[in-house]
């Protein structure tokens, strides 16, 4: 792998007489999305403070690019903090100011650039992060997830290449947090900034990552893909991941992706050689309808009514389902062949397109939106697998032979 953009070696922090960091071991690649978990409490913020420079560590070293802080010149330290944001736990707006203020400050306290430039790059943010009807309004009369919107907004507007998330979602709803990590994603790829947030909302925070970060008793015991912590074979899963995670997904109501693995391997016991199941990949295309006006919190209530139906359907009849990724789902139908899987799917699509977009709609309008004119195409997989087959290969499978099978219009009329 490339050097590491950040790197601990060995970092210990001290508060006095206690510990909060002990022999710190860990690396920040370019280019992704890191997510360092952990107990609240248990140092994640401490660290994040480490990479921004508001704290320095009692031993051990920081580098960037290979090269440790300690021997960077002044101007290189100063290049440094240049390229990073960091957006607060509590968002730290200003309330006296507005919200077009609140994005300016950034480029009026540490840049030169005249007022005209100023106004050309806030109003861009704002128009990205769709907060153009807010503008001229001050943070106490927005919801909880347009202020996070407006900090993340601030947190762009200098065009970083670092941004750090301290909790971006703590305190939120299921349907505000999943919104909030599209959100961030999606800007993520958009800009290719290097993203890494501190959380303690598991699962939800896999599926925007692309490493994993595992912070336990003062040390980082895990460094690697959501998949390979799955694989994780240490205390700090069960003490931190299954206490935190629970049994069901918040914003779909389907199983974890760990419990799903566990009713898998359940079934596989009760399987002879030759007997067969199918599993089910459906993806849900709503990306460009974001980018169109149908906003974070819109979809991730699309994606919910989509996790609804799926168990709705498949669970009645022994099937199980998780979410695999932000949008995608995997339904595994334990006594079926590929024939009874596309007429139970057919059978799926039929009900939603006729009843399912529909109790969207009426959901959403008791939320506070509107899905009108947005388009919304789903595509689904399928393959056979036999108790000897790895679930990732069938799974992998079923997504190569995707192909569209419903586009719903959410329309003004009933």
């Amino acid at each position: 792998m490339d050097t590491p953009l950040i790197e601990f070696k060995d970092v210990t922090k001290r508060f006095g007489n206690k510990t909060v960091l002990e022999g710190v071991n860990l690396k920040i690649y370019e280019g992704q999305v890191t997510t360092i978990i952990g107990l609240s409490g248990g140092g994640k913020s401490v660290l994040l403070k480490h990479i921004v420079g508001l704290l320095e560590p009692d031993e051990g070293a920081i580098l960037f690019r290979d090269k440790p802080f300690v021997e960077m010149k002044k101007h290189e330290m100063n290049t440094f903090f240049a390229q990073m944001s960091y957006m607060f736990q509590d968002n730290a707006l200003f309330d006296s100011m507005t919200v077009y203020e609140n994005i300016a400050l950034p480029l009026r306290e540490t840049t030169r650039k005249g007022k005209a430039e100023i106004d050309r790059m806030v109003k861009a943010r704002i128009a990205q992060t769709e907060l153009g009807d807010a503008a001229g309004k001050f943070p106490s009369e927005l919801s909880g997830g347009m202020q996070k919107r407006v900090a993340l907004a601030r947190a762009l507007v200098i065009d970083p290449r670092i941004v750090l998330f301290d909790e971006p979602t703590s305190g939120q709803d299921p349907v505000r947090k999943n919104a909030i990590l599209s959100m961030i994603a999606q800007y993520q790829r958009k800009f290719g900034f290097t993203a890494v947030l501190v959380s303690h909302e598991i699962p939800d925070v896999y599926f925007i990552s692309n490493r994993i970060l595992a912070l336990y008793h003062k040390k980082i015991v895990f460094q690697g893909t959501p998949d390979e912590l799955d694989r994780f074979d240490h205390p700090f899963k069960d003490e931190v991941i299954i206490s935190l995670e629970g049994l069901r997904d918040e914003l779909s109501g389907l199983h974890t992706r760990r419990l799903f693995n566990v009713m898998y391997h359940a079934q596989l016991k009760h399987k002879s050689v030759g007997d067969t199941y199918t599993v089910t990949v459906f993806t849900l295309y709503v990306q460009e309808a974001i980018l169109e006006g149908l906003g974070y919190e819109e979809a991730q209530g699309v994606i919910h009514a989509m996790g609804v139906y799926i168990d709705k359907h498949f669970g009645a009849i022994g099937g199980f389902s998780t979410r695999h990724k932000i949008n995608e789902f995997v339904t595994v139908l334990p006594y079926s062949n590929l024939f009874e899987a596309e007429e139970m799917v057919a059978s799926f699509i039929k009900d939603f397109q006729e009843r399912g977009i529909r109790d969207i709609r009426l959901g959403g309008r008791r939320q506070g939106f509107v899905l009108e004119g947005i388009e919304i195409s789903i595509h689904a997989g399928f393959a056979q697998g036999q108790p000897i087959a790895e679930l990732d290969a069938v799974i992998e499978s079923a997504k190569s032979q995707q192909k569209e099978i419903g586009r719903i219009l959410c329309s003004a009329k009933e």
